[in-house]
């Protein structure tokens, strides 16, 4: 692989994946589940639901506090920042990066939310309210402040160099995958980036039902289902990925292969009834010097929602014709992970390039007549050789981000 871009800038090489999500800890056990069809998603057991009328969502079961956050830290982090501090170690750790980080390169990160710490504040709330307490008795910052989960990462891994935080809701994963690589031209040689998100408690779910875009449906094999005729919302999930990205040369020159490189990246933001992700992928493709012609796959953002579905069917075939690029959503598999989901959906663009697979959308078991789409649906698609993705996020509040991953070939 070339380590430079078209325009001579240094190439975001991907050297390692973290995941947590619904349906697998981990990107090894995540990514076997995905191709196996297996979803995440379910009843809701995180609080009682039985009073609301969503009841389903995507929740990641089996983590252990304490096999990923030290005793010392756990009172004040929350759900949030102990699921990114486990991802950020296992993506670290795939990129065998301790080498590069004990020899004083140039290290940051950069990551995603969609409003904070709202677990946390769910819990100062309960306090608030119960009986005998008159206050808040212990003020956490996580709670408000969506920075909170990065500064804990520089701390422990020693990442001294940039930092940042982007609340972008949905879209939010790739714009702090967008703003690493431009650190990368800066003169950073390895940064974090990506989102993890968590929003299962009874705060954050009044406030999502309040949306009006979550859906009513009680089965959680048919409650999420994107670009259908039944489409009626989407499933809350938790969960999300960090990448590790590197300069490609340094990585290179310590021996790192990767998964990929993030060839181009933009975003965009809706104007006054003006949809915009199209805007966001050409731009995204003209900043990877490729035309539609070359994508070999879409990672849509699958709203699940008719309205949604059918403006972006109509950017996708605007850029690729009806039925004219392979589609999937692997996200009907965790549900919607705020923050966390367009990372999620770039690691597994990374993991589709390295073995030649389109994951399946589950679910939906048919396209509506108004997205005419190659929607990948049911079981893998496999045979074809894919050399570049695209990958699409909207955000609640009209953000667009889009990004063209590379195989390492």
């Amino acid at each position: 692989m070339s380590a430079r871009i078209r325009s001579g800038q240094p190439a975001a090489l991907v050297t390692g994946i973290g995941v947590a999500a619904p349906n697998g800890l981990g990107a090894r056990a995540w990514w076997a589940a995905v191709l196996r069809g297996e979803s995440g998603i379910g009843p809701v057991t995180r609080f009682d639901a039985d009073g609301y009328p969503v009841q389903v969502a995507g929740e990641i079961d089996g983590f252990v506090d304490e096999d990923h956050v030290p005793a010392r830290l756990r009172p004040a982090t929350d759900r949030i920042t102990r699921l990114t501090l486990a991802v950020a170690a296992e993506a670290l750790a795939d990129a065998d990066a301790a080498p590069a980080l004990s020899a004083g390169n140039n290290a940051g990160a950069v990551t995603a939310s969609s409003a904070g710490g709202v677990e946390l504040g769910q819990s100062e709330l309960q306090a608030l309210w119960s009986k005998g307490r008159r206050h808040v008795s212990v003020y956490h910052a996580s709670a408000w402040f969506p920075a909170a989960g990065g500064g804990q990462l520089a701390i422990r891994h020693q990442l001294q160099g940039p930092g940042g935080a982007v609340v972008a809701e949905q879209a939010g994963g790739l714009d702090a995958v967008a703003q690493a690589r431009r650190e990368l031209r800066n003169g950073a040689r390895l940064m974090l980036a990506g989102g993890v998100d968590s929003a299962l408690c009874p705060w954050a779910w009044a406030a999502h039902m309040a949306a009006g875009t979550l859906s009513t449906v009680a089965e959680p094999a048919l409650a999420y289902r994107p670009f259908a005729p039944e489409a009626c919302g989407h499933v809350l999930g938790e969960g999300g990925a960090l990448l590790v990205i590197e300069d490609a040369e340094t990585a290179q020159a310590r021996g790192a292969t990767g998964y990929g490189t993030v060839a181009g990246c933009a975003a965009t933001f809706d104007g006054p009834g003006v949809p915009r992700l199209r805007a966001a992928a050409e731009r995204a493709l003209a900043d990877a010097g490729v035309s539609p012609a070359d994508v070999d796959v879409v990672f849509a953002d699958a709203a699940g929602e008719r309205g949604a579905d059918r403006a972006e069917a109509e950017a996708i075939t605007a850029l690729f014709g009806p039925y004219g690029v392979p589609v999937t959503a692997p996200k009907t598999m965790t549900g919607r992970l705020l923050a966390g989901g367009s990372s999620l959906d770039l690691a597994a663009a990374l993991l589709a390039l390295r073995d030649g697979v389109v994951p399946p959308t589950t679910a939906t078991e048919r396209t509506a007549d108004d997205c005419p789409l190659d929607l990948v649906i049911g079981e893998p698609r496999r045979g074809g050789v894919l050399r570049c993705a695209l990958v699409l996020a909207r955000g609640r509040g009209g953000f667009n981000s889009a990004a063209v991953v590379r195989g390492p070939g």
